[in-house]
């Protein structure tokens, strides 16, 4: 692991594991913007020369050096059950734990997860705070793993090579997919914290039938629009099942892909 000392002149100075994510996505400097002082792979000795930097420059200098700070000791504590992941502090200070943890993984009941700068976007969306203490935080193994079915946690790719859209939050490009943003829609409306799998599923039934009383109008706007209403429900409803929409299509479309048969009457029937 090597850790790099900054200096932002006139702003402060150091240490990270990722210069990219830290310094430039989450802090917001261009590469111009910023000089590497030294990079170590001892990080009692990098921790050492921040603090002693931090003093001749005339910066802040701060309370807890780099090598005490408890998410650099070692990977972050975290809580590994056969549901869940837990992570030892609220969420409004997951994100800064979690850079700092970039490269960390871990293995659960439904394979390896990891930290990268693509996986911290999902589990900012995803990640839930704990009923029991709200100084943790959650977020469910099985549906994270359901993530790396459809993604390629570092490079942003889906599967098939696709790359997903881009959509810039807080400065910061992040990769996301239309699925990917009606999530980030409902968590905001607090959708996936106070919803019900039972009224998204009659939520369901409601807007495929104005989907059906549209097409029976020829109405095309109606028709689209009940489509798209449908689709936001149906991935509302695969996230509050402890899933996501993606790996219910593929599992959809590994079943059809070799089927065979004929239409019928305007019904495709198969073999």
């Amino acid at each position: 692991m090597t850790y790099y000392l900054y200096h932002i002149p006139g702003k402060k100075i150091g240490v990270t594991r990722d210069l990219k994510q830290r310094v430039e996505e989450q802090q917001g400097y261009e590469p111009g913007e910023y000089h590497i002082l030294m990079k170590s792979k001892n990080i009692d000795f990098v921790s050492e020369q921040e603090l002693y930097w931090q003093k001749q420059y005339g910066y802040r200098v701060d309370e807890i050096p780099y090598n005490e700070l408890k998410f650099n000791n070692t990977n972050m504590n975290i809580n590994i059950t056969e549901q869940t992941t837990t992570f030892p502090c609220p969420v409004n200070k997951l994100k800064g734990q979690l850079m700092d943890n970039i490269g960390m993984e871990w293995e659960t009941e439904h394979g390896k997860l990891s930290v990268t700068s693509n996986t911290i976007d999902w589990i900012m969306r995803n990640v839930q705070t704990s009923k029991y203490n709200d100084q943790r935080c959650y977020v469910y193994n099985r549906a994270f793993a359901r993530f790396y079915d459809n993604n390629d946690p570092y490079n942003g790719k889906t599967r098939t090579g696709g790359i997903l859209t881009d959509f810039r939050e807080n400065g910061v490009n992040m990769p996301k997919s239309h699925f990917d943003l009606i999530r980030k829609w409902a968590s905001e409306r607090g959708l996936y914290e106070k919803g019900d799998p039972k009224t998204q599923a009659l939520k369901l039934v409601e807007e495929v039938g104005e989907t059906c009383r549209a097409i029976l109008k020829g109405n095309q706007g109606d028709i689209e629009d009940g489509i798209g209403d449908a689709v936001v429900v149906l991935t509302n409803l695969a996230h509050l099942c402890d899933t996501d929409i993606e790996h219910c299509i593929e599992l959809a479309y590994n079943e059809i892909k070799d089927r065979t048969g004929k239409m019928d009457n305007g019904t495709f029937k198969k073999d």
